[in-house]
């Protein structure tokens, strides 16, 4: 398999136009045409990681947060972020970051952690917008379920649990071909009318260029008339943290042991109790302090995260709990998520999670 194809499936799966725009996710080390047997899969590139994937021959690192992030001014080996990279190009091994375009798919990060916690009724904390488009285009009457269709098969059309979603209406088109003109209908130097439906259909950003290439494929005229337009409205599948439903309510000190035995961590920091049930938890891998108001406004019972300074946790006004169980903690199931799509994508590849652990915090 070569890179770019690894490329277009992770596309599939976590668009990098998602990601924010301080974030540095994609290909960063590597030739998309170089070809890959073997991925190592870790949240962080650390030179300890670098030797385990020399020493075991990988062609491909994948992490979760990018190793050229600050941006670099020389490679001098004076930083560990330089001596990876000027290992990495030694031994031809690329790198692939999954960041925040990660975190804001729907069936990413913070999915993962939902599950984790048993969630149900998971739905995106801060839906993302200008996310969405609309393609409006003129099609003869007698193309138009052709062409709708391919259109659908491109991923057009879809709104929340509804797919296949469309407008038409009705009207007259009319256009003139000059002297180099091929026209599907009518004649050169004559003006031509021609009963046309005006077709409208949603898509998300990161579709574009299939929409289009789907569009002039299957589309009879020569020179297809167009529109797209950006959407102010939110789209539901994109955007960041999460927010679920325990299957049943829990005490808060219950919830509280609960959650350092799921997410594998050895200190929760949270605000005082309040002597209330546990049922809607609203999440952040990594740090996730911009969105205490969001869950405070979806009226959350508590708010997992990490990296909470001392002043955010003044937020909560004991309308919930701010619960912050780490940066590491909270996302190193992302590891596993990365595993899992991969072996379930390609089941004859060989991907493995690194054997080291790459926290730098330690607890006394």
């Amino acid at each position: 398999m070569k890179i770019y194809e690894l490329l277009e499936s992770l596309q599939e799966w976590a668009p990098f136009n998602y990601q924010e725009s301080y974030d540095n996710s994609g290909l960063l080390v590597g030739n998309m045409n170089n070809p890959i047997n073997k991925i190592l899969i870790s949240l962080d590139i650390t030179e300890e990681v670098m030797q385990e994937a020399i020493a075991q021959n990988y062609d491909l690192i994948i992490s979760h947060h990018p190793i050229i992030f600050r941006g670099l001014k020389s490679l001098t080996g004076s930083t560990p972020e330089e001596r990876v990279i000027m290992e990495a190009i030694k031994h031809n091994i690329a790198i692939i970051a999954m960041h925040t375009n990660l975190d804001n798919a729907f069936r990413g990060v913070n999915y993962k952690i939902s599950q984790l916690l048993g969630l149900k009724n998971i739905e995106i904390l801060q839906p993302q917008k200008n996310i969405l488009k609309k393609l409006a285009v003129f099609v003869p009457h007698a193309h138009l379920n052709n062409l709708r269709t391919a259109l659908f098969d491109a991923g057009a059309g879809n709104i929340g649990n509804y797919d296949q979603c469309s407008f038409g209406s009705q009207g007259i088109g009319s256009f003139r071909g000059n002297k180099q003109a091929n026209p599907f209908v009518g004649t050169v130097g004559e003006l031509h009318e021609e009963a046309e439906t005006k077709l409208e259909l949603v898509f998300p950003k990161h579709l574009q260029n299939k929409i289009i290439e789907s569009l002039i494929q299957h589309h009879p005229y020569e020179e297809v008339a167009y529109d797209i337009y950006p959407l102010d409205n939110s789209y539901p599948k994109v955007g960041a943290g999460a927010i679920g439903e325990l299957n049943e309510a829990m005490d808060e000190v219950d919830f509280l042991k609960f959650l350092k035995e799921k997410l594998h961590t050895n200190c929760v920091r949270h605000t005082p109790l309040r002597g209330k049930k546990i049922e809607k938890i609203a999440l952040c891998g990594g740090s996730g302090s911009f969105l205490i108001g969001a869950a405070k406004a979806a009226k959350a019972d508590v708010f997992v995260s990490g990296d909470i300074k001392y002043h955010e946790f003044f937020e909560a006004d004991k309308n919930f709990i701010i619960a912050d169980v780490g940066h590491y903690e909270s996302e190193q199931f992302t590891k596993e998520l990365i595993h899992d799509f991969l072996i379930e994508k390609f089941p004859n590849f060989a991907a493995q999670i690194s054997e080291h652990q790459t926290n730098p915090i330690n607890y006394f």
